[in-house]
């Protein structure tokens, strides 16, 4: 189970580099001409520096779920103070998640929230 785990959390790491290097090129370098490949991502259609963050804070609070899944499946090998503290730290990347998703509606406006 937790090596099952530890694949889920490279695959999740993986997917993050890339959706940081392609939104990234897309928003500060050039548009890519992907419109008519059909492996293009959906998401490149409406990305901003704001949804990208919120996508990269998603990413973490997925991630952080996984390392706490791995260590309540050993708690009983892990003191503690370690396991409140991946609690909190958790818990801080669901407010600061929220927060940005909250600044980016409000940034965007009322047109972007009904897309």
């Amino acid at each position: 189970m937790l090596m099952v785990l530890g694949l889920i959390d490279v695959v999740m790491i993986a997917n993050l580099l890339i959706m940081v290097i392609i939104g990234g090129y897309e928003i500060f370098v050039s548009r890519l001409d992907l419109q008519l490949h059909p492996d293009r991502p959906d998401w490149l259609e409406h990305v901003s520096a704001g949804s990208i963050k919120v996508k990269v804070a998603m990413a973490l609070i997925g991630i952080s779920s996984i390392h706490l899944l791995k260590t309540f499946i050993n708690a009983e090998q892990i003191p503690d103070s370690v396991i409140k503290w991946q609690v909190i730290i958790h818990v801080t990347f669901l407010f600061s998640a929220l927060a940005l998703a909250y600044t980016d509606r409000l940034i965007s406006g009322p047109a972007h929230a009904e897309k």
